[in-house]
């Protein structure tokens, strides 16, 4: 861990990927339910949005390698939205490229410890 002081732009991210894992994780939970169809696709999507949430936790510790997952996970919903609508991937990759920006800047760097 480090001892920085939190770039606002991480613990903006941060918080971003706590509470998107923790109304996902309501969200497909409620999907999850024994009498709809699909529980399998509902699980797993609250795996995904678990790994939302340990993203933000660890982001807000100065963990390097959640920052890394944070954009694997921005990535993935990248990928997910091609499969749905143009309109969709656009948003994603346009929020993957901002997550690219803040994560990678000099401040997240430095608060990352991988250097100036």
């Amino acid at each position: 861990m480090t001892m920085n002081k939190h770039p606002i732009s991480v613990t903006i991210l941060s918080l971003l990927m706590l509470v998107t894992g923790v109304l996902g994780f309501v969200h497909h939970a409620y999907e999850a339910r024994p009498w709809h169809t699909l529980p399998a696709d509902a699980i797993a999507a609250c795996l995904v949005s678990l790994v939302a949430v340990i993203c933000g936790v660890w982001m807000l510790r100065g963990a390097n390698w959640a920052r890394w997952l944070t954009l694997a996970w921005m990535a993935f919903h990248v990928g997910l939205s091609a499969l749905k609508s143009v309109q969709e991937t656009i948003v994603h990759g346009v929020l993957l490229a901002l997550f690219i920006y803040l994560l990678f800047r000099r401040p997240a760097r430095e608060f990352f410890g991988t250097g100036a």
